[in-house]
């Protein structure tokens, strides 16, 4: 079930429509039919013709040298993991075939991993993989998500729980925000070119149909690092909580850390708490 979706035509378009005329000087008087920069005028800043640059966002030409990419990431304000996954993405068209394939996902936990953890109790953090795979948690994520049911799989997987896991629906009210950023971090890399995760990706194809494959198409693979998610929890009611994400990137992994973004929460999250163990480790 491969999804033939160019990527590299996919980010450079998103973030082009993202950056306004303003932020590179360009005068904003005119009307203008299309969000951010004309193709045209993105070619211009990047000192590219617009036959190269319509090749590029088309997919036609997927190799463009290290002075175009830099070239087009100053003028479309990239931040440097916007720089890492523009590059990833030129790099990903080629496949790991000659490596062997792809290394497995991480699931490991390193003892230093597991002490920060340990530290942020009571706060709801938890430690995941590039699937997803939950594989430490405190015990206030516990407390947080446990009642949801998203720690019922094994391993648990938070893009699993989101997309084919019908609880989740109820659990997000902003579901669809927290459905783009699951697919966005999945795209986070090589995507299909990594058969760990194309087989994460084929199962979800599966389980959720467009809800899912729609992302993929439209999605680029940049999850946002920070930001607020509301949540619905039987026993604290909605909840607002800013999210950070952490990562280790020696380990291929992520600690996401939730914390409460209203007074409201923070006294929910309270009450939650109770003496319990600092840390559930669920991988050896």
């Amino acid at each position: 079930m491969s999804e033939h979706v160019n990527e590299l035509g996919l980010f450079l378009r998103n973030r082009r429509e993202a950056v306004t005329p303003a932020a590179v000087g360009l005068p904003t008087g005119t009307r203008r039919r299309t969000p951010g920069l004309r193709r045209a005028e993105l070619a211009t800043l990047a000192g590219v013709s617009v036959e190269y640059l319509t090749r590029l966002e088309q997919g036609r030409d997927r190799h463009p040298s290290a002075r175009v990419l830099a070239a087009l990431a100053d003028v479309l304000r990239l931040t440097t993991s916007e720089r890492v996954h523009l590059y990833r993405l030129t790099k990903a068209v080629e496949g790991f075939s000659c490596t062997g394939g792809t290394p497995p996902p991480v699931r490991t936990v390193r003892p230093t991993v597991e002490a920060l953890l340990a530290r942020l109790e009571p706060t709801p953090a938890v430690l995941l993989n590039r699937l997803g795979d939950v594989l430490a948690h405190t015990e206030g994520y516990e407390r947080l998500v446990g009642p949801l049911g998203l720690l019922d799989g094994a391993p648990p997987n938070l893009a699993r729980f989101v997309f084919a896991d019908e609880r989740a629906r109820a659990a997000f009210p902003d579901w669809d925000h927290v459905a783009d950023e699951q697919v966005a971090a999945l795209k986070q890399g090589p995507f299909r070119s990594d058969e760990h995760i194309a087989a994460l990706a084929d199962e979800l194809t599966v389980a959720a149909g467009p809800a899912f494959t729609g992302r993929v198409a439209t999605v680029p693979g940049v999850p946002r690092p920070s930001g607020v998610t509301r949540l619905l929890h039987p026993e604290a009611g909605e909840l607002r909580l800013a999210y950070e994400a952490l990562d280790l990137t020696a380990d291929d992994q992520r600690v996401l850390v939730h914390l409460p973004a209203d007074d409201a929460t923070a006294a929910a999250l309270r009450r939650l708490s109770t003496p319990g163990p600092a840390l559930r480790v669920l991988s050896a």
